[in-house]
C-alpha cells in the first residue's frame, strides 16, 4: 500500500521533502500547494500530484491524503505553520511539520492539543535525532553503557546574516539543538541565559544557555548565527558514570569514551550517512514507515510534542535574559496556557 502524500509549501524545503516522498516506493505524491500560484504549478510538474493554491481548496477536492508535510515558513521560521496544520489535523489527516511548531507557543500548544484529542499522528521534522549515529548514542544510554548521565554539552551553529526578529536564532535554530539534548537527556527543569549580539547585528546572535535537568543532570548549550563554514555544524558531548561519547555533526563521527580505560571507540558515517543533508531522507521515511506500521498518536518519534517540549525551554532562555533570572521550564505552562 502507498501512502497518498501532499506537501503545503513547495519552496526550498517543500521541494526536499517532495523529491524523498517521490523517491520512497511507499508514497505518492497526489498534491502540493502554495500559495504563490506559480510555485505549485512548478512543482506539479517537477513531483507529480494535483496542484492547489490554498488548503481549503485541496481539502474540499475530495482528495485522499495518508500524510501531508507542512513546509510553510513564516517569521522566524515558523509564523505560517499554525492554519494549515490545524486544518489538517482538524481533517483527521496525520501532519509532518516543520521546525519550529511554531514561533507562538500558544499556537504550537494548540496544534498538539488538537492532534491529541483527534489521536491523529502528528510529527515536527527533528532530523537531528534521525541519524545512526545518534541512534548507536541514544541504545548506549538505554543499555546503561554511559551509567548514570551527569551532564550534556551541546554546540550549534551556522552563518546566517538574516536579520529579523530580536528572538530569530534562539526560534529557528534551537528546536533542533533542544530536540537533541532532550532526546539524549530528558526533560529541562530550569535554565539560565546569557546572549550577545554580534558586530553589526540588531539579533541575539550568540547564546550560552546553561540547563539543569528533572533527573538531576547538568548541561549546556553553545549557539550561534555568527559562525564560520569551518567550525562544523554541531556537537554533542554526554557524559556519565562510566563513560562518554562524542557526536559531531550530527551523523559523521562518534566516539565512546570509558572511564577507566583508554581504549576508545569510533565511528565514520555509521549507517553510510555521509553528511546533514540526508537526515531530511532518514526522518520523513520514518514517518512513513511508522505510519504504514500503524503507529498511535502518542507513539510517533519526533513527535509535535517532542518538539513544542524543546520551545517550551527557548521561551525560557528568551525569560531568562530578559529577566536576569533562573526559570523554571514549567512556569511557563500557566502563562502560555498550559500543557495538559
Amino acid at each position: 500500500m502507498k501512502l497518498k502524500v501532499g506537501i503545503v509549501g513547495v519552496g526550498n524545503i517543500g521541494s526536499i521533502h517532495a523529491s524523498v516522498y517521490k523517491e520512497n516506493p511507499n508514497t505518492e505524491i497526489i498534491a502540493v500547494c502554495d500559495i504563490v500560484k506559480a510555485k505549485a504549478d512548478q512543482a506539479a510538474e517537477k513531483f507529480g500530484g494535483q496542484a492547489f493554491y490554498s488548503v481549503n481548496e485541496m481539502l474540499e477536492s475530495g482528495i485522499q491524503l495518508d500524510l501531508v508535510s507542512v513546509c510553510t515558513k513564516g517569521e522566524e521560521n515558523g509564523g505560517e505553520h499554525f492554519t494549515p496544520t490545524i486544518q489538517l489535523l482538524e481533517a483527521g489527516i496525520p501532519v509532518l511539520g516543520e521546525k519550529p511548531i511554531s514561533n507562538d507557543i500558544k499556537e504550537g500548544i494548540q496544534m498538539v492539543e488538537l492532534a491529541k484529542r483527534n489521536r491523529i499522528p502528528y510529527a515536527i521534522n527533528l532530523n537531528h535525532r534521525f541519524t545512526p549515529a545518534a541512534e548507536r548514542a541514544k541504545e548506549w544510554i538505554e543499555n546503561d553503557r554511559l551509567g548514570k548521565v551527569h551532564m550534556i554539552n551541546m554546540r550549534m551553529w551556522i552563518n546566517n546574516p538574516v536579520e529579523s526578529s530580536p528572538w530569530f536564532h534562539l526560534r529557528a535554530l534551537h528546536p533542533h539543538s533542544f530536540d537533541v539534548i532532550r532526546y539524549f537527556c530528558g526533560d529541562v527543569k530550569r535554565v539560565a541565559a546569557f546572549m550577545m549580539k554580534g558586530e553589526g547585528r540588531s539579533i541575539w546572535s550568540n547564546t550560552q544557555i546553561l540547563l539543569e535537568f528533572e533527573n538531576g543532570a547538568i548541561g549546556n548549550l553553545v549557539g550561534s548565527y555568527d559562525a564560520g563554514a569551518s567550525y562544523g555544524l554541531e556537537l554533542c558531548e554526554v557524559v556519565g558514570s562510566r563513560g562518554r561519547f562524542v557526536l559531531e555533526d550530527a551523523c559523521e563521527q562518534l566516539s565512546f569514551y570509558p572511564r577507566h580505560s583508554i581504549e576508545t571507540e569510533n565511528y565514520s558515517y555509521l549507517g553510510g550517512m555521509r553528511n546533514f543533508n540526508e537526515t531530511f531522507k532518514s526522518r520523513i521515511n520514518s514517518f512513513v514507515d511508522q505510519l504504514l506500521s500503524g503507529v498511535t498518536y502518542d507513539q510517533v518519534n519526533g513527535s509535535g510534542e517532542d518538539a513544542l517540549k524543546a520551545q517550551l525551554i527557548i521561551e525560557a532562555a528568551i525569560e531568562s535574559w530578559n529577566t536576569g533570572t533562573i526559570v523554571e521550564v514549567k512556569n511557563l505552562e500557566p502563562i502560555t496556557g498550559g500543557l495538559k
